[in-house]
């Protein structure tokens, strides 16, 4: 028997471990599966190779839990290890920069860094138990050897005897770690880390893991089918995708995976983190922010790149220069799918963009490359005739003609809520103008970034302004009311107690609406965005409305009101008018809406007059 002290220069390196690793101790079960899993494809590798001639057998891993005598056993078929090599593997090899780990991470707290740094898998064992022993027998002709730590630097390492070739680690689990011991705790964890391991692991004699996913498979030799049933594996409670794209590129980064849009029916159903990044079938995490633009943060689904560490952080991947790569690359390939997509299948395009529209105009926000292929298929649909979508070209080539102000450029007209806006939306379709819809939580945001960069075109809501305003052509309509009638109909305007309202009499057509309240499109939009969160916006949601009140002089009613002889009668007309307009915005609530609704019926009640 060999007894001797592990080569390190502080006999706190334990404790180190324990304390670094505690806040993600269950990662000892990846850190040992994982070493399991490369024992067995290196001997899958030797074979291939001629260099082991011996039967392979079936190599899988195998974890078994015995409460009773609380240990917990990690088991594989693979390369196996002789006396020699746990001394050199075990021994010396992980401990070889003690004394610079000590030094560079005390007092720190990334315990996932510190064991991809130092080769220190095998070691996270520790944070759960008092007690490991290694049973291992080499694939070559060798005795088997058993070694034994209790967690401080003292080892013992013998000849044993073991029929299978292979390692098995069993774990002491310790009185702190005795969640360890619960049978649905391991194998949720196993569930997790494990689901698509390229080896075969049991627990209680039940396969866990998908060996061949779809993602390692080429995209020719998949079926439709099988990319919906890789999804229902992957998220079993979730609607069918809309479609996916499949990376595979190994130049001059190794990285395939499976992304899928997912189908989304209203904005605030939006889920993140929704994608996996797995290192080699091992799953790392699903914090993928630094690896995935944010936009396509959105997307669900599996990214695989050995490029990345098995353990990473956060500062390590913004740092590292494959991650940019990456990023630009699952950006390219997203925008190249939607224009192939919008390409040779519009109509099913057009019915799925409801959920891709939000992909799309997060993305033309966020990344000028990407922005630069959205412009062509970007479409808007019309909100007076669902079901017909007009790309910016073709909305340009119909409302060119009707719609260019007096500067020259195009006015996009848009609407947000068709119901509440419909009056608004008629009197503008009347005038032959087109109105898109955009009704979604972006598009506030869209609006605003992209009018700078689209310098020809400004984007204006219908109910911004009257109609005849809402394309400014310094074209002007005469009031057909006396100088003196014009002035009779400010000053019963003018006595309407409204805060923040300004009035202005025009000459419209006499079929439009007596009184029109729009809100100025600036101030609105910087509300609007306020209300969704917008950085540092705050102070706009608690600014008053500026509300624009424009009587349309030429309506016949204000010749009845204007002949009215009881001018307490006149004066309650002339507010229900404005209260009228008031109330189709939104805008007349509390106590002004309970005196509208009282003042109403007294007109109603009262005599009729000539």
């Amino acid at each position: 028997m060999q007894k001797g002290a592990i080569r390190v220069q502080t006999e706190n390196i334990f404790p180190i471990i324990k304390k670094f690793l505690y806040s993600d101790h269950e990662i000892f079960i990846r850190e040992l599966v994982s070493n399991a899993v490369d024992a067995s494809q290196k001997l899958k590798t030797l074979a291939s190779i001629g260099e082991f001639k011996g039967e392979l057998g079936a190599l899988e891993i195998t974890v078994k839990l015995d409460k009773e005598n609380k240990t917990l056993t990690i088991s594989d078929r693979g390369i196996g290890m002789t006396a020699e090599e746990v001394d050199k593997y075990i021994n010396q090899v992980a401990f070889s920069g003690a004394e610079e780990f000590l030094n560079k991470y005390k007092g720190q707290t990334d315990g996932a860094n510190i064991i991809g740094h130092f080769g220190l898998g095998f070691y996270s064992s520790f944070m759960v138990s008092n007690q490991v022993e290694i049973f291992t027998k080499s694939h070559k002709d060798a005795p088997a050897a058993r070694w034994e730590c209790d967690g401080s630097p003292e080892y013992q390492l013998e000849e044993t005897s073991k029929e299978d070739r292979g390692t098995d680690i069993v774990l002491h689990i310790n009185e702190e770690s005795e969640e360890f011991l619960d049978e649905h705790r391991i194998q949720s964890i196993l569930e997790k880390f494990c689901k698509f391991l390229p080896v075969p692991v049991k627990f209680g004699d039940k396969q866990l893991n998908n060996t061949n996913p779809a993602w390692t498979k080429k995209p020719a030799d998949l079926t439709t089918e099988d990319y919906q049933n890789f999804y229902k594996e992957l998220y079993p409670f979730s609607e069918p995708p809309l479609f996916w794209i499949h990376l595979n590129v190994d130049y001059p980064f190794n990285l395939t995976g499976i992304l899928y849009f997912p189908k989304i029916n209203k904005s605030f159903e939006i889920q993140k983190d929704k994608i996996s990044l797995y290192s080699n079938q091992v799953f790392v995490t699903d914090e993928v922010k630094d690896i995935v633009p944010e936009f396509l943060m959105l997307l669900h689904g599996v990214i695989d790149s050995p490029d990345i560490p098995l353990n990473v952080s956060r500062s390590y991947l913004q740092g590292d220069p494959n991650v940019k790569k990456i990023s630009t690359y699952i950006t390219k390939k997203v925008g190249d799918k939607l224009d192939e997509i919008f390409r040779n299948d519009r109509k099913g395009f057009e019915e799925k963009w409801e959920s891709i529209g939000l992909f799309a105009k997060y993305g033309m926000m966020t990344d000028d490359k990407f922005r630069e292929k959205g412009n062509k298929f970007l479409i808007m649909e019309d909100i007076t005739e669902p079901g017909k979508f007009f790309t910016l070209e073709e909305y340009k080539q119909e409302a060119t003609a009707l719609q260019t102000n007096k500067d020259n450029k195009l006015v996009v007209l848009y609407a947000t809520n068709a119901v509440q806006q419909d009056s608004y939306i008629q009197a503008a379709k009347g005038k032959g103008y087109k109105i898109v819809k955009m009704d979604t939580l972006v598009d506030a945001a869209f609006i605003n970034n992209m009018e700078p960069l689209w310098d020809s075109i400004q984007f204006i809501r219908v109910d911004a302004d009257i109609a005849d305003n809402l394309i400014d052509k310094e074209e002007k309509t005469e009031s057909v009311l006396t100088q003196d009638q014009e002035a009779k109909l400010k000053e019963l305007f003018g006595q309407i107690p409204q805060e923040h309202v300004k009035v202005e009499l025009k000459g419209l057509s006499a079929d439009s609406q007596p009184v029109i309240v729009t809100r100025p499109e600036f101030m609105r939009r910087m509300k609007d965005m306020a209300a969704v969160g917008g950085s540092g916006m705050s102070w706009y949601a608690n600014m008053p409305d500026e509300i624009n009140m424009t009587v349309n002089a030429n309506h016949p009613i204000y010749q009845q009101i204007l002949n009215e002889s009881d001018d307490d009668r006149r004066q309650k007309q002339v507010r229900n008018l404005a209260d009228l307009a008031l109330l189709s915005q939104n805008l007349l609530t509390g106590a002004d809406l309970t005196a509208f609704v009282n003042r109403s019926v007294e007109l109603m009640g009262g005599e009729k007059r000539n």
